[in-house]
């Protein structure tokens, strides 16, 4: 006959994947029985009706059938109240707030001069590049009028909600939010800067982020409310351009790092995307032109960060929700985002000097 006390202990340590602790440590643990036939009966609370238990419940009867004695499991789920509920955002929120003087989360704008460089794609290729090297990855989906990031991680169901808190859904390692999760399909944005600042700000306040290692930020193209929103809310933050190779892209570029400098944001570096693309003869094909990757980042004084091929894996595996170093990890863009996350972890942000504060 298996023992209740270490049956408890194994369950008490399972995390609860969106939550992101353990359930005995939350009080979500009610009890813990194991009777003469070897049937364990597991009592659990979550936090809401609606709330995604079914991962939660795998585990538990994984742990359970691996103690000796464990025949069969049964899962019985309740749900919080309301102050329950309250006492659990008020644990779950702490008192870091991420991107604050007293966060470790390297945050960091994805931004471009213009759109239909691929933007929206690079911030979520190099997200789960970085999430498949071991850190702790989120994005937030900015792009609040072409919103896309959810679907190109292949996010299926929407965020969750303990009073008030909002808990992301992630895919491929990454958690999210977007604008995709709060408007009706199809349905255009069309706010002003006020709204846009507000979102944002719920973006970051309202969301259980649980200090990630990294906070990506899909931006709108171009230089407007929403960057300086950013600068406002996180002035520790650091930016990422995105450009493609032909002149005139990398002219529009330009000028989201010029507006990143102009609101005390270090450029941490270009990326180019679109660079070539390798037909079957196994020549590189440079459809868009050379060189305007190189030629920006000469002129803003910061690393290109890498160069991104065109692969029909990247924008088949996009649509499916299948980033491309899943869809092809072996490809030559999969390569091209491993690296790019490499050098990114690499480049720590610069220290920053106050010459008007002296110390005595």
């Amino acid at each position: 006959m298996a023992e209740s006390s270490k049956l408890s202990d194994a369950i008490s340590a399972i995390v609860d994947p969106d939550l992101r602790r353990p359930i005995g440590e939350l009080g979500l643990l009610r009890e813990v029985e194991v009777d003469a036939s070897g049937v364990a009966a597991v009592g659990i609370a979550v936090p809401a009706a609606n709330w995604n238990a079914e991962p939660l419940g795998r585990s538990i009867a994984a742990a359970a059938k691996a103690q000796d004695g464990v025949e069969e499991v049964r899962v019985d789920v309740a749900f919080l109240g309301a102050e329950e509920q309250e006492s659990l955002a008020q644990t779950l929120k702490g008192e870091t707030t991420v991107g604050g003087p007293s966060s470790r989360t390297r945050v960091i704008a994805v931004a471009s001069g213009k759109g239909g460089v691929g933007k929206s794609s690079v911030t979520t290729n190099v997200a789960v590049a970085l999430a498949l090297s071991g850190l702790d990855v989120a994005v937030i989906d900015a792009d609040v009028w072409g919103y896309s990031i959810p679907r190109m991680l292949g996010i299926e169901r929407p965020p969750q909600a303990v009073a008030g808190l909002i808990i992301p859904p992630a895919a491929h390692g990454v958690r999210a939010i977007s604008m995709d999760f709060f408007v009706p399909a199809d349905e255009a944005v069309v706010w002003r800067g006020p709204m846009l600042h507000k979102a944002l700000e719920q973006f970051l306040g309202d969301v259980f982020w649980d200090e990630p290692d990294f906070l990506l930020i899909d931006m709108p193209p171009g230089t407007g409310d929403v960057a300086i929103s950013l600068s406002q809310f996180l002035p520790r933050s650091q930016t990422v351009v995105v450009t493609t190779p032909q002149p005139t892209a990398q002219r529009v570029a330009k000028r989201a790092a010029a507006m990143a400098e102009k609101v005390n944001q270090e450029v941490l570096g270009v990326i180019e995307n679109m660079s070539w693309f390798t037909g079957d003869d196994g020549v590189r094909y440079e459809l868009f032109g050379a060189g305007g990757g190189e030629e920006l980042a000469g002129e803003l004084g910061v690393p290109l960060l890498g160069k991104i091929p065109l692969v029909p894996a990247m924008r088949e595996g996009a649509d499916r929700g299948e980033p491309v170093a899943v869809a092809a990890p072996d490809s030559e863009a999969a390569e091209a985002f491993a690296a790019i996350a490499a050098r990114i972890v690499e480049l720590r942000p610069r220290v920053r000097t106050h010459p008007e504060l002296i110390i005595r």
